[in-house]
């Protein structure tokens, strides 16, 4: 095919710092021969009018088909409900006590919704930023990861309870739907007023999704079901469709994929369960999009899709940056139907590729040396005391510094902690024979709840979580044991350019999961007074910001959410020596714009001032990158541990 010469570009060139009021463009609502009429309470994103696309470049995969039969489902429900004018009953999705223990019973301010911000068509690229704007972005797009996950684990927590949340989307649906469709109506995603062009802010290569509908929430990818994500020809500004992204996950049997560069079959000439063609592709809709973004030079996002035991759709979502494409013909498919194919290149000087460094990782956990033949100082710091190796590297200069301490898996708490009237209910625990329920002794220590979902994920973080202890029968499977149980996945110290010794993981960390424990000696406050004179290395626990509140928090969707304020904890007058004794978790760098927080965690004993510090994930961690906490001390990077 022979394109004509392009137009000037259809997009404005714009440091999104932050992004100027852009009024969008009025969006055709969106029609299905299968519903009564448009509604707009999840937008599909198929805009281009006329009869129904192709399938797309994954519908034949499971998880997408099931994903858009249950999306049409829920639209069916909540178009019959619109049609009854029972907005409240709509509405109680979000207002069930569950949720929200202290709202106010008629607060309009909750069951207010907003309605559907149309998704503008206007295209904006983001330059440049500076480190203050990356690191508000970056917020802005944490705040909604987090908003996403915390929604979708309450509602997976209570989806088998005869609540209202049965009573409109029935038993058998998904969570990461209903949250993705409670946060539009909230008018809580992301980039709606814009289509930004090439980098999103706020999101870095690498980054790792376990549900496709937590893209379309962010604007990284903005179709629930299409592989390729476009502005439609009667939309833009130059009258052609345009692409901004696709995903590759393997639906097509004539892909090409050897990272760096990328062959990519266009949608369309399939069944709906088929991985072969059965007809020829049209040169419409997505397909001519990417043809067009190729002749106007714009870049495109590339996310892959992986597969995963450790999601519960089987499949990660992975963002692996921009390429370029650089060629597309028609070509004859394996199966012998008519084909579009698109070539693309990875453009250069990008950060590595996130799918290459989750098989660089998996790669170094069987065997690091063949991978790394120098910078290991050890395999295994803990010697044995960790249930995964911590290994030591550094190939960047001599200093072996975390060998010279001993290595301390958990803390040493001083006699104190386990005397006295603080700790007069010591011993006491719950009688649970099997796993623990809402009403053993444990859990009303909990304010009545457990902490953790499924897969030990913390639901929401509180001042403190009494977990079942020593002296507690119920089994060591019970979902309330998380953090005793000890590192879920395998660290490693190493030696980094910017903070000194650093801690990264070689697996994958899930939002919510417990990484690891703050370990060393325990002091009490006249201990710390004495010792903080003779220059020992101290950590001081009590200055730990409460970032804990910011997991599980809800308040985007429900205004008059209000953060667990039980059970209490004290201020915290102890402090940490790790001069002598330290483990993992003494090696985490320091920043205002963490990846991990502090919970404070009880279960050996029951004295409320001198609780296990323990590590949680705010966020999907993928390999090898670094883990932050906030100590608490201000704008200025730390390196070594100088408590």
């Amino acid at each position: 095919m022979t394109p004509s010469s392009p137009p000037p570009a259809p997009f404005l060139d714009l440091n999104l710092a932050p992004f100027p009021k852009v009024e969008p463009k009025p969006e055709p609502p969106d029609h299905h021969p299968a519903l009564p009429g448009p509604i707009d309470l999840l937008d599909p994103l198929h805009p281009t009018p006329g009869p129904s696309p192709s399938p797309s470049h994954d519908a034949v995969d499971d998880e997408r088909a099931a994903l858009f039969a249950e999306y049409l489902r829920l639209a069916r429900l909540f178009a019959a409900a619109a049609a009854s004018g029972d907005d409240h009953h709509q509405l109680s999705l979000v207002t069930a006590p569950t949720l929200a223990p202290t709202r106010a019973a008629n607060s309009s301010a909750v069951v207010a919704r907003k309605k559907r911000k149309i998704r503008s068509a206007d295209m904006v690229r983001a330059s440049t930023l500076g480190l203050r704007d990356q690191l508000y972005f970056r917020d802005v797009v944490r705040r909604t990861r987090i908003t996403f996950d915390s929604l979708r684990s309450l509602l997976l927590r209570d989806e088998n309870k005869a609540d209202a949340f049965e009573a409109i989307w029935g038993k058998r649906s998904r969570p990461d739907l209903k949250a993705a469709t409670v946060m539009g109506d909230r008018d809580l995603w992301l980039n709606r007023d814009r289509r930004i062009i090439g980098a999103i802010p706020g999101i870095t290569i690498g980054d790792v999704f376990f549900f496709r509908m937590e893209l379309c929430v962010l604007g990284l990818h903005g179709q629930i079901q299409a592989g390729i994500d476009y502005v439609p020809a009667s939309r833009s500004s130059t009258g052609e469709p345009l692409a901004t992204s696709i995903i590759v996950s393997g639906g097509y049997e004539d892909d090409e994929d050897s990272g760096l560069v990328l062959v990519y079959t266009g949608h369309g000439g399939r069944g709906p369960s088929m991985f072969k063609h059965c007809t020829d592709q049209k040169l419409e809709g997505g397909n001519l999009a990417l043809e067009r973004s190729m002749n106007y030079g714009i870049e495109i996002r590339v996310i892959r899709g992986i597969k995963s035991n450790l999601c519960p759709i089987g499949k990660i979502y992975v963002y692996d940056g921009l390429y370029k494409i650089v060629n597309c013909w028609m070509d004859v498919g394996k199966s012998g139907f008519g084909i579009y194919k698109y070539k693309l290149l990875r453009i250069e000087g990008q950060e590595e590729m996130g799918s290459g460094i989750l098989k660089l990782a998996e790669d170094l956990k069987v065997n690091p040396l063949s991978m790394r033949p120098a910078g290991y100082l050890s395999l295994d710091i803990s010697m044995g005391k960790e249930k995964f190796p911590v290994s030591l590297f550094n190939n960047i200069d001599d200093d072996r510094e975390p060998l010279l301490f001993e290595y301390l898996s958990s803390p040493v708490f001083p006699v104190e902690a386990f005397q006295g009237k603080t700790n007069a209910d010591a011993g006491n625990g719950c009688e649970c024979i099997s796993n623990c329920s809402a009403s053993c002794y444990c859990a009303k220590k909990n304010g009545g709840e457990f902490a953790y979902g499924g897969h030990g994920i913390l639901l929401r973080g509180k001042p403190l979580i009494y977990e079942c202890g020593t002296l507690c029968q119920c089994p060591p499977s019970c979902p309330n044991r998380v953090s005793q149980r000890g590192m879920r996945h395998q660290l490693e110290v190493f030696r980094s350019k910017e903070t000194g010794w650093g801690v990264r993981s070689l697996d994958l960390i899930r939002a919510g999961e417990f990484v690891c424990e703050f370990s060393g000696i325990m002091l009490t406050r006249q201990q710390t007074e004495t010792l903080s004179t003779k220059g020992h290395c101290l950590v001081h626990p009590g200055q730990f910001p409460g970032r804990w509140v910011e997991w599980g928090d809800i308040s985007d969707v429900l205004p008059n959410y209000v953060s667990p304020n039980f059970p209490c904890l004290p201020g915290l007058n102890f402090s940490i020596d790790v001069s002598r004794s330290r483990n993992v978790a003494c090696y985490l760098s320091h920043s205002c714009s963490p990846n991990v927080f502090v919970q404070y965690v009880l279960f050996d004993h029951n004295n409320v001032s001198y609780p296990h510090v323990m590590i949680f994930a705010m966020e999907n961690i993928p390999p090898l990158r670094e883990l932050s906490v906030d100590y608490g001390i201000g704008d200025e990077p730390v390196g070594k541990l100088t408590m």
